[in-house]
């Protein structure tokens, strides 16, 4: 795949995260033209994942939210109540991108009810303008995300239109098709769509390389 070629100037995103997540969306956010700089509660990871990608590593989350335009959550469900007190001050203002799912501790069912992670993570920080996005989409493929020639849709979520904006021309800057679902409550829709295909592939043996795509016309007819 041709590697996109950034669409709007270079944002600086704090990418809070290490793993396989956080990884990916580096990779896809360095190819796309922006620049990431890396924490991760690990510091040897975050450089390792700094000097793979071509970006920077911080010395702590904070420092890392308190110097990009975005931030990206790509940390594990039940440490987001420890990072968002960490950036909290450092995020007043700014875009906040949240990549995760909300996952029970052995990964078995979702572990929020009547509302969604999202939600929950923006009332911690709410300071900031919080947009659900990437958490359909497997590692696999967030840095790439074409399977079998067909281009993934990249579903995002948000009350504030233009921290939507932003994220709506990273996702596109990446290679997805960006697919605008609505305020943030509609992250539990996406969380629930998200654990949809992580109990398919774990429940079949399957290679977690599947993705969604909608199909159909997409514009308003008439």
């Amino acid at each position: 795949m041709t590697p996109p070629q950034a669409r709007s100037p270079a944002v600086h995103i704090a990418i809070i995260g290490a793993g396989n997540v956080g990884g990916a969306v580096a990779r896809g956010v360095v190819r796309a033209g922006h620049t990431v700089t890396v924490s991760a509660t690990d510091t040897a990871h975050a450089r390792a994942l700094a000097d793979e990608v071509g970006g920077t590593a911080a010395a702590g989350t904070a420092e890392a939210a308190r110097e990009a335009d975005a931030t990206v959550l790509a940390v594990p469900y039940g440490a987001i109540p420890d990072v968002a007190r960490e950036i909290a001050d450092a995020v007043t203002g700014k875009l906040v991108i949240d990549a995760t799912n909300p996952l029970t501790a052995d990964g078995s069912q979702l572990a929020v009810t009547d509302r969604s992670g999202a939600e929950e993570t923006a009332e911690r920080l709410p300071g900031a303008h919080v947009v659900k996005a990437f958490n359909t989409v497997f590692a696999s493929h967030q840095a790439d995300p074409v399977i079998d020639g067909t281009q993934l849709d990249g579903f995002y979520a948000g009350d504030d239109e233009q921290a939507k904006n932003t994220v709506a021309a990273l996702l596109e800057a990446i290679g997805y098709r960006p697919v605008d679902a609505g305020p943030l409550a509609a992250a539990r829709a996406l969380e629930h769509l998200a654990f949809l295909n992580i109990s398919l592939n774990a429940a079949n043996g399957w290679p977690w390389q599947s993705g969604w795509k909608l199909l159909g016309p997409t514009t308003p007819s008439g």
